[in-house]
C-alpha cells in the first residue's frame, strides 16, 4: 500500500465528490473548497456518493499522486456528511483503506507518571 506522509496530516473531505475528477480537479477542490494547500504534503481522502470507492490525493515532493480504490463486496465506513474535513490518525487511515471500521479506533489517553521510578 502507498502510505501517507509520515509527519503531515491526513484528512477526509467528508462531502462526496464527483469521481470523474482527476488530479487537477481534486487539487482545485482541496484549495478552493477546503481551503488547504494540495502541494503541502497533506494527504486528502475523498469519498464517492455510493460509499464503495475512495480516492486519495497527496503530493510526494515531485508530483501529485492519485490513488483509487473500490471495495467489491461492501462500503467503506465514512463519517457523517458535512462540508469540511476531518483529521485522521495514521492507524485510522490504514484501517479505512483496508475497509475496516476505523471510527471505532480512538487513541488511548495515557496519564503521565507522577514520579520517576
Amino acid at each position: 500500500m502507498i502510505v501517507a506522509g509520515q509527519r503531515l496530516p491526513i484528512v477526509i473531505a467528508t462531502k462526496p465528490v464527483d469521481f470523474r475528477r482527476g488530479h487537477d480537479g481534486l487539487a482545485a477542490a482541496v484549495q478552493n473548497e477546503l481551503g488547504l494547500d494540495p502541494h503541502s504534503g497533506l494527504t486528502v481522502v475523498f469519498r464517492s456518493k455510493r460509499g464503495d470507492r475512495l480516492k486519495i490525493l497527496l503530493w510526494d515532493g515531485t508530483g501529485l499522486v492519485l490513488i483509487y480504490k473500490r471495495l467489491e463486496v461492501s462500503n467503506f465506513v465514512w463519517p457523517k456528511i458535512h462540508d469540511g474535513v476531518m483529521q485522521l490518525s495514521r492507524a485510522q487511515y490504514e484501517a479505512l483503506f483496508e475497509g475496516l471500521d476505523w471510527l471505532r479506533m480512538t487513541p488511548k489517553q495515557v496519564a503521565p507518571p507522577t514520579a520517576a521510578g
